[in-house]
């Protein structure tokens, strides 16, 4: 197998599992000690920055060389060779000349990146493997896996130069945030991000205190292969020098030990930072005011999911600071909390290592502001051009003023959200309906908190598509036909709702109210919408 190539998941210990493994103990000191300080990484910024439309360029000749990869066949299939879109970056600048390209149908909608639909633009129609896409060289340091929150898993590689790449953002935004002291801890699964974001922090030098886990590691659910990843992990770093926390067993349901942590850590006079899931930090600050534990003053990164207005206020109400992330297995984080935001989830886009297409006016298959996304940094280890993951966001204009900007990232995305559709009954309604209704409408008409409430969709025995509205048992007593009218009404008036959408399913009998806690994903996610 070549260096580039990620094995597929798989319960076995192949040959090149043990290659991975040996190349990651053997690499990883070497990467620890490397530490790097703000002011190197401030010059790597502005080296980042400057050398942007060069490096842009770079990819575009890379994928002309490349007969494989499908960004190719689309620019050719628009007539534009190499010497086309150099001209043409150098008139618009490289989102203007992403933008134009996007406009004339050179993007992949998410499903044709995962692979999950070949690529059909006219008469062109493109089939490939979505490891076609991995940059020739990359050096594999071990597997990661998307959350599959959006359908079946892919498989992505992990490269220690794109982890220590995207350590010089982590430490910069940081640094905007005053959190250069912080003491860092990360609460989730093992895999993704339990391994590259201690990487990151250990980059800076201050790597975690504590890895709290909702799930322990010796779980039937954790994949082996994650398992020995955290092993190896741990023993590099004794070598380096660089000591990693084992893991400490924190249910989403019962975090007391996190909770105490941050007490701890507060009563040190220290500020508690903690890197998770926006809903498992939602559960946390849940958990200590039913506690008694006051742990005002402490941070939580919060990504995954989107960090909605009723998901910031619950965090905020323990005395809690909320930072937005924003960002994908592929990428690692593409945008981070603004100091001074006009949306609950106002982040700054993190340009010197992806670009945006703008202007895009839509194409098949995607909305006007869909987030085509394009790599930029030679240590990526996915090829990325004009790829949309499935999300949309506004782009406001206005500046900010905040440290991020000041640090050199100008460009901010609010309102991220998906917009893959679910569809039953013949009906399809949008993300951001669903996080109105769930969060805002139902909560405040029948009690309850954001996380209470969740849409499931799934087949009945009979193969007939049903909708489950899920209701967390602790709101209490309820009228099931009253909270499901409410539902069905304020989902009919949404923006991509019409009173049609409420019609069909009540006569079509497509929605049923379940008390049963919302459903999670393997990695502790609650998913507004959630596939059964």
């Amino acid at each position: 197998m070549e260096r580039g190539r990620a094995p597929l998941p798989g319960v076995k210990v192949t040959l090149e599992d043990v290659r991975v493994g040996a190349r990651l103990l053997a690499d990883l000191p070497a990467f620890l000690r490397a530490t790097v300080t703000i002011a190197e990484a401030r010059e790597v910024l502005r080296a980042r920055l400057v050398g942007r439309e060069a490096r842009f360029l770079d990819l575009a000749r890379e994928i002309f060389e490349r007969p494989l990869t499908p960004y190719r066949a689309l620019l050719r299939h628009v007539g534009c060779e190499l010497d086309d879109l150099r001209e043409l970056t150098r008139r618009e600048g490289v989102e203007g000349a992403l933008g134009a390209l996007a406009g004339e149908g050179v993007f992949l909608r998410c499903e044709e990146f995962k692979g999950r639909s070949p690529i059909r633009r006219g008469s062109l129609e493109v089939h490939f493997e979505p490891r076609d896409l991995v940059r020739p060289g990359a050096t594999v340091h071990g597997i990661s896996e998307s959350s599959g929150s959006s359908g079946p898993r892919t498989s992505v590689p992990l490269d220690l130069a794109f982890i220590g790449d995207h350590a010089v953002d982590t430490w910069l935004g940081l640094a905007a945030h005053d959190g250069l002291d912080w003491a860092h801890a990360h609460w989730g699964v093992s895999g993704g991000t339990s391994i590259t974001n201690p990487l990151e922090f250990a980059k800076g030098g201050s790597p975690p205190r504590r890895w709290f886990t909702p799930i322990e590691l010796d779980h039937p659910s954790v994949h082996a292969r994650h398992r020995r990843a955290t092993r190896l992990l741990r023993w590099a770093g004794r070598f380096a020098g660089t000591p990693f926390p084992g893991p400490i067993h924190a249910p989403l349901d019962d975090p007391l030990p996190l909770l105490h942590w941050l007490r701890r850590t507060l009563d040190a006079g220290e500020v508690p930072h903690v890197w998770t899931f926006a809903s498992s930090a939602v559960l946390a600050c849940a958990a200590a005011r039913d506690a008694g534990i006051d742990i005002a003053g402490s941070r939580f990164t919060m990504g995954g999911e989107p960090t909605t207005a009723a998901r910031r206020r619950a965090v905020e109400a323990a005395g809690a600071v909320a930072l937005p992330r924003y960002g994908a297995t592929e990428t690692d984080i593409l945008a981070f909390a603004c100091r001074a935001p006009t949306a609950p989830d106002d982040m700054h886009f993190l340009h010197d290592r992806h670009a945006v297409a703008r202007p895009f006016a839509g194409g098949p298959g995607l909305p006007a502001n869909a987030l085509l996304l394009t790599s930029l940094l030679p240590s990526a280890p996915i090829v990325l051009f004009n790829v949309s993951l499935g999300d949309v966001a506004e782009i406001p204009l206005a500046p900010c003023g905040c440290p991020m900007e000041a640090t050199g990232w100008p460009m901010r995305v609010r309102e991220v959200r998906s917009h893959e559709k679910l569809t039953a009954g013949g009906i399809a309604f949008l993300d951001v309906d669903v996080v109105r209704v769930l969060e805002e409408v139902l909560p405040s008409r029948f009690g309850g908190a954001p996380l209470d409430y969740q849409v499931v969709e799934q087949a009945d025995p009979s193969g007939r598509p049903a909708v489950r509205l899920r209701i967390h048992p602790s709101v209490g007593p309820l009228d099931e036909r009253i909270v499901a009218d409410a539902f069905l009404a304020a989902l009919g008036s949404g923006y991509g709702g019409t009173p049609l959408t409420e019609l069909l399913w009540r006569e079509g009998e497509v929605l049923r109210v379940e008390r049963t806690p919302p459903a999670r994903t393997d990695s502790g996610k609650i998913l507004h919408l959630h596939v059964a």
